[in-house]
């Protein structure tokens, strides 16, 4: 009877076990998505960045990029895209809208692609800051890049080269030349540029082997969508912009006012969104305080050496601290650009407000009107008698009344110890004649 009950005990405890079994197996999965939305610009590396390494350390099972985004920067699209071929996870971009310019770049460095109904994919041609379409240079490496991004996962490279060439004749997919292809979802399927179409992303849990996985949201904090603003390389010069002009403007004002306030949040916001993006180290905040602590130095120390060593380690501060030197040294030559402009405006309509520049720049002016006059013009000399103390050669200097004036002969030489007469007072210039014998004072 004992041993009955142990068995009916044991078998029990064995069904538990297997009934047990799938719930454990279902939850041991874990998925990480991330969205991917609004522009590719470089704060949207560092969230990323964030994302793939949590996932990395959960030892997630894959990785759902949720894409939603016109497309974005070069610069950005190719670092982002290097971070995605950096993990082993497996990656999965969920294009539920559109996946344009950087976006379809980003998609293609994914191991699959699944598409919305609604979703499209393409039109991956370098434009400029201007909109226009950039160079043959550039255009010709973007291309290049998208073909490298669909041979990487097997896609045939026409229809990557037609997103960014349009020069490449696929009209059944409304690209003729002259225009850059954009698939649909169904035209991506019918390519094999995606492997299929869902239309939720519960069915893409589904359709991809990973239903009742545990789903992980990653969100931005504040702190990185503060930073992608700041980044952003449309927003940099401005903020600069606002920073030299501020603290410019400040020199005129009394005190520590708005302009002074507005230029250095303007520097504060410029260097926090950096760093939290990841793109500007400690480093260049101590190039920076070096800078500014020269340039107080300036105030006490003759040559004006100091000074230029702190404003030159302020703009490498500066441009160190964007992460792409060239686009950085732009965004200092706008700053620098409107500062200067606005250095001239201030000093022509409200030059009597500055305060330090008055220091080291010369404002009075001895005018007429102020009462000044280049020499005294003394004309109650005219008449009178003199004795040359020197030669006449034509000039010389004679004496009058004890007082040595400098004068001039009216063309003849006359002597030393000579006795002359004043005819003509010019400002300075005081001509003398040689008096007649017994000739006296007018």
């Amino acid at each position: 009877m004992k041993l009955s009950r142990y068995v009916i005990s044991l078998c029990l405890l064995l069904l538990s076990f297997g009934i047990m079994i799938p719930v454990f197996t279902a939850q041991s999965s874990v998925v990480y998505k991330v969205p991917v939305y609004k522009e590719v610009e470089k704060g949207l590396y560092a969230f990323l960045k964030r994302s793939i390494d949590e996932a990395e350390e959960a030892g997630a099972d894959a990785i759902i990029f949720d894409i939603n985004t016109p497309g974005g920067f070069v610069d950005s699209a190719e670092k982002i895209a290097n971070l995605l071929d950096s993990t082993s996870i497996r990656k999965i971009s969920y294009i539920n809208s559109e996946a344009l310019s950087a976006g379809a770049y980003l998609a293609l460095h994914t191991d699959e692609i699944y598409m919305s109904p609604s979703g499209t994919i393409g039109a991956a041609a370098v434009i400029e800051s201007s909109g226009n379409t950039a160079g043959e240079k550039a255009n010709s490496a973007w291309k290049a890049k998208m073909i490298n991004a669909a041979e990487l996962t097997g896609k045939n490279p026409i229809y990557a080269q037609a997103m960014a060439d349009d020069s490449v004749d696929l009209p059944q997919y409304r690209a003729p030349v002259g225009k850059l292809l954009t698939l649909s979802s169904a035209e991506a399927l019918k390519v094999g540029y995606s492997e299929g179409t869902v239309t939720s992303f519960n069915k893409l849990l589904e359709v991809t082997d990973l239903a009742g996985a545990k789903v992980v949201e990653t969100e931005e904090t504040f702190m990185e969508s503060l930073a992608r603003f700041i980044t952003n390389p449309i927003v940099v010069p401005i903020l600069l912009s606002i920073a030299s002009l501020g603290l410019i403007v400040e020199l005129y004002s009394p005190g520590f006012g708005v302009a002074g306030t507005m230029g250095l949040i303007s520097l504060v916001l410029f260097f926090f969104g950096h760093l939290v993006a990841g793109l500007a180290g400690y480093e260049t905040i101590i190039i920076f305080i070096i800078g500014i602590l020269l340039i107080i130095a300036e105030f006490f120390l003759p040559g004006g050496i100091s000074g230029i060593l702190g404003a030159a380690a302020i703009i490498v501060s500066i441009v160190l601290a964007g992460g792409d030197i060239e686009q950085m040294i732009i965004a200092v030559i706008i700053a620098l650009s409107v500062a200067i402009v606005g250095m001239v405006i201030i000093m022509k309509f409200f030059g009597k407000g500055l305060r330090v520049l008055n220091k080291v720049i010369l404002s009075d002016a001895t005018t007429t009107e102020k009462g000044y006059v280049s020499n005294k013009n003394r004309v109650e000399l005219v008449g009178k008698l003199a004795v040359t103390m020197t030669p006449l050669r034509p000039s010389g200097t004679i004496r009058i009344d004890n007082e040595r004036i400098d004068a001039v002969s009216d063309g003849s030489f006359i002597g030393k110890d000579k006795q002359v007469k004043i005819i003509k007072v010019e400002g300075s210039r005081i001509v003398v004649r040689e008096a007649v014998e017994g000739e006296a004072t007018e």
